[in-house]
C-alpha cells in the first residue's frame, strides 16, 4: 500500500503534464493557424496595394493628358460644339483695362458697354 500511495501524486502530475502539453500543443496549433491566415491576407492586401498604386500611376497619366491644350480643345470642339469666336466677337483686354484705368482716373464708373461696343477703335487718349 506504500508504494500506491507514491505512484498516485506522480500519475497526478504526469496526467497534468500530458495535459499541460497536450494544451500548449493545442494553442500553438492555434496561434499558427492564425498567422499563417494573416500571412495570406497580407499578401492579398500587399498585391492589392500594387494593383492600386498602378491603376493610381495609370489615371494621374490619364489626369495630365486631359490638362493638354490639345486635348482641352478636341473637347471643346466634339463633345461641347465650341468654335474658335468670330474676329468681332474678340475684346482685346488689355484695351478694355486701360479703358477702366482712364475711366478710374477720372472718377467716372468703367461703362462695359461703351468698351465692348467698338473692340477695333483705339483706346481714348493713346494708342493700344
Amino acid at each position: 500500500m506504500n508504494e500506491r500511495m507514491k505512484q498516485r501524486p506522480f500519475l497526478a502530475l504526469w496526467s497534468l503534464a500530458v495535459v499541460a502539453s497536450v494544451a500548449a500543443f493545442v494553442v500553438h496549433l492555434g496561434l499558427r493557424g492564425k498567422i499563417v491566415d494573416l500571412g495570406y491576407k497580407l499578401g492579398r492586401a500587399r498585391a492589392e496595394q500594387g494593383r492600386l498604386r498602378e491603376v493610381k500611376r495609370v489615371l494621374s497619366l490619364e489626369a495630365a493628358s486631359y490638362e493638354t491644350p490639345q486635348r482641352v480643345e478636341m473637347v471643346a470642339r466634339t463633345l461641347l460644339g465650341m468654335t474658335p469666336p468670330p474676329p468681332e466677337r474678340v475684346v482685346p483686354v488689355r484695351w478694355v483695362v486701360k479703358i477702366q484705368d482712364e475711366q478710374a482716373q477720372e472718377g467716372a464708373a468703367p461703362d462695359p458697354a461703351a468698351t465692348a461696343a467698338d473692340p477695333a477703335a483705339p483706346a481714348p487718349g493713346g494708342s493700344p
